[in-house]
């Protein structure tokens, strides 16, 4: 369906194969929830460019947003036993967060009650048996009571619970860890709308921390996060033929998806791309193949390079990780399968491709960020989780191929976050806003009139 032949805005798509007559074809019965489709035409106004440079528009956020919104702050596994914390930092504010005597766990805001020094200053793991200011040594027990508050004959009004550590509103989805500083928030499940019930056969909780990078980006959060919410950048920035017949939805205003699929294209999707590297004349499906680097593999009769590729990679990986991926869809093991979660989350459950995604402020720079990429695999049934890795941080200079623990993966994101830098010098030179495309960047719309919502109703931190 084309824009000539059917005019209404948002209903356009690239000519050939979708992704649902793509995962129709695969080798295993797909998972329902990947054969879903949720879009809905969101409009086609231009986005201000104040919203990503205005120093303006980012304290509103830092006042606005932040103090409000559900987001992870570390895994489970950071915190196995009673007395280990974990600091999170989002702008300006902190949190700490620690494993209780009943194996459950609470956050608090990292703040002394007595003169609001920080308690805790490295972000990151820690161990706490119990919790000391390091100014005038008060302390406090796990669950956030006064311990010991030293010359208590001098403060006779710290009385009872009032001197408490401030608590922040904790909850646990699939193994990650989320804190809402906002206490009257509304539950984290009615945050995660869809979720639970699609992430049910790709279960979270159930895989380990195989790597986690941390890099400075130059760019405003959103800026960032944005570079990885649509395919539509794949033909020039990857030099790549996946992505033009991409499926997006929309679920709700927290939660959007996209698939791309990989070990298929469609020549005539290209036709309206620059170049011809991908469709004159069509790749066979072994030039297809040996595009995936499955080496020593013939097509048989009938069989497709996705089918191949992603028998090939079933066997690789149940061989390296010791699990049972033999029913796993093609789709599960190949594609592109990534959901975002508002306001700065995003959630794989492939196999192949099996991150998570987080894009913070960093501190109170409007044009730079954090991203935090973490790499999960499928622990074998019966395994504990094994002590998580400490981040590799790179500098804003550094490529990724300076953590080999991304391996492939690592080249991919240096060619994602290559453009930043020029998109932001180029917006505080714009001048018109950014135009998105009515369907393969709904996803990003879809962020910015839910941040219009905290921006208007969220309540401040104070």
């Amino acid at each position: 369906m084309s824009a000539t032949n059917n005019p209404t805005p948002g209903e356009a798509r690239a000519p050939g194969p979708s992704v649902a007559d793509t995962l129709r074809r695969d080798s295993r019965e797909v998972p329902a929830p990947l054969l879903e489709q949720h879009y809905a035409f969101l409009g086609d106004e231009d986005l201000p460019v104040e919203r990503y440079i205005s120093r303006e528009f980012f304290q509103r956020e830092i006042e606005r947003l932040w103090p409000n919104a559900w987001q992870w702050a570390c895994r489970e596994e950071h915190l196995p036993e009673t007395g280990d914390s974990y600091v999170y930092d989002i702008g300006p504010y902190s949190v700490l967060i620690a494993r209780m005597d009943d194996g459950g766990v609470k956050a608090f805001l990292n703040v002394c009650t007595h003169r609001g020094t920080r308690l805790i200053d490295a972000q990151g793991c820690a161990y706490t048996p119990s919790i000391t200011c390091p100014f005038h040594g008060w302390s406090w027990n796990l669950d956030g009571s006064v311990r010991n508050i030293p010359g208590q004959w001098d403060f006779p009004h710290t009385v009872g619970d009032s001197h408490n550590l401030a608590a922040v509103r904790c909850e646990v989805w699939g193994g990650f860890i989320f804190i809402n500083l906002n206490p009257e928030a509304a539950p984290l499940a009615d945050y995660l709308g869809v979720m639970p019930a699609h992430f049910a056969q790709f279960p979270l909780e159930r895989r380990r921390i195989r790597a986690h990078v941390q890099k400075t980006l130059p760019a405003n959060w959103k800026i960032a996060q944005e570079a990885f919410m649509e395919a539509y950048h794949n033909f020039e920035t990857h030099d790549s033929p996946h992505g033009a017949n991409a499926q997006y939805d929309v679920f709700s205003k927290y939660v959007s998806r996209f698939i791309h699929t990989i070990g298929s294209y469609s020549p005539t999707a290209l036709a309206d791309y620059p170049g011809d590297k991908w469709r004159s004349p069509p790749m066979s499906e072994q030039e297809m193949l040996a595009d995936l680097s499955i080496e020593g593999r013939s097509l048989a009769a009938g069989e497709t390079a996705r089918q191949v590729a992603a028998q090939a990679i079933r066997e690789q990986l149940q061989a390296q990780l010791g699990v049972d991926i033999d029913r796993c869809s093609d789709s599960q093991v190949l594609d592109s399968i990534e959901y975002h979660l508002f306001p700065n989350m995003f959630f794989f459950p492939g196999i192949l491709i099996p991150m998570v995604y987080r894009f913070r402020p960093n501190g109170d720079d409007v044009d730079s960020s954090i991203f935090d990429v973490l790499v999960l695999e499928p622990l074998p049934d019966g395994a504990a989780h094994p002590e998580p890795p400490e981040p590799t941080r790179l500098g804003v200079e550094q490529s990724y191929t300076e953590a080999p623990e991304l391996g492939w993966l690592a080249p991919v994101y240096d060619e994602d976050t290559g453009n930043l830098d020029l998109q932001t010098r180029g917006l505080k030179t714009s001048r018109k806003g950014l135009s998105l495309g009515n369907y393969q960047e709904v996803r990003i719309r879809r962020v910015h009139q839910t941040l219009d919502e905290f921006m208007d109703q969220g309540k401040p931190f104070r």
